[in-house]
């Protein structure tokens, strides 16, 4: 999820795709070119790939986050971002391809879930709003371009299982946006704040434990039909955290949220 201002769009490459535009694309082993785009990425995740990547494969977010995540921080922003840490063989391959295919292909990430559709967020400067933009973007070797199934960006997010995935990446982008703006001040996004932040956003395991097992509750009131759902949703959990985000470093206002 990219977010672009209006004066850029003619700079991003790709067929940029209108809700009615139809683009051609199937993907199958038969194809000579299959798995081979699962190699040599910089596959951003978001907080909801990382909920379901580390449900799928059975462990806790801080193993997820240490066996298979480059965390990076970018010019552009004031907030780190996760990478999914490529395999140290000589074409380095996605950790999760097989000789059959995605080992994870039920809760693969929301860029595989799309491709070869990107998905990027226009943002306009003057009315402060935004809305979503898709760029039919295949690589040359991508012989699935070929193919004759057609599609539009909503039956191919539809087939694909990816219109929760959208919607979840659409919420964290609306945080992720506010971080275009410095908020840390001097102690800088790896002080004490920047790291609550992280947690908040990618360890939802460690967030959880800081909510019932800190202060945490003696500080924020909230209402108690929410906090069981806490307990057990990861989901939930995660919509919870970009609120508190919001409110704990911007000052947003939550009816969910309130100081005690």
């Amino acid at each position: 999820m990219k977010y672009v201002d209006t004066d850029k769009l003619d700079e991003l490459p790709g067929r940029r795709l209108e809700d009615a535009d139809t683009f051609q694309f199937q993907c199958h082993s038969k194809l000579d070119c299959f798995n081979l785009c699962c190699r040599n990425l910089n596959l951003f995740l978001y907080p909801y790939d990382v909920v379901r990547l580390k449900n799928r494969l059975g462990i806790s977010s801080d193993e997820f986050l240490d066996k298979y995540v480059d965390v990076v921080l970018r010019e552009t922003s004031f907030f780190p971002e996760i990478l999914l840490h490529m395999s140290e063989d000589e074409e380095k391959t996605c950790p999760f391809l097989t000789e059959s295919g995605c080992a994870v292909y039920p809760d693969r990430p929301d860029a595989c879930r799309m491709f070869p559709v990107e998905q990027g967020s226009l943002f306009n400067a003057k009315t402060k709003k935004t809305k979503e933009i898709y760029f039919y973007r295949p690589p040359d070797f991508c012989l699935g371009q070929k193919e004759n199934t057609e599609w539009t960006t909503g039956t191919w997010a539809k087939d694909q299982d990816a219109v929760i995935y959208s919607k979840m990446t659409n919420k964290w982008a609306e945080v992720k946006r506010l971080f275009q703006a410095d908020p840390w001040g001097s102690e800088g996004p790896d002080g004490p704040k920047g790291k609550m932040a992280f947690m908040a956003t990618y360890n939802i395991d460690r967030f959880r434990k800081f909510v019932f097992n800190s202060s945490f509750l003696k500080r924020y009131k909230v209402k108690s039909a929410l906090l069981k759902k806490l307990k057990t949703d990861d989901t939930a959990l995660m919509k919870f955290g970009f609120k508190w985000l919001k409110f704990f470093i911007w000052g947003i206002r939550t009816k969910d949220i309130r100081l005690r």
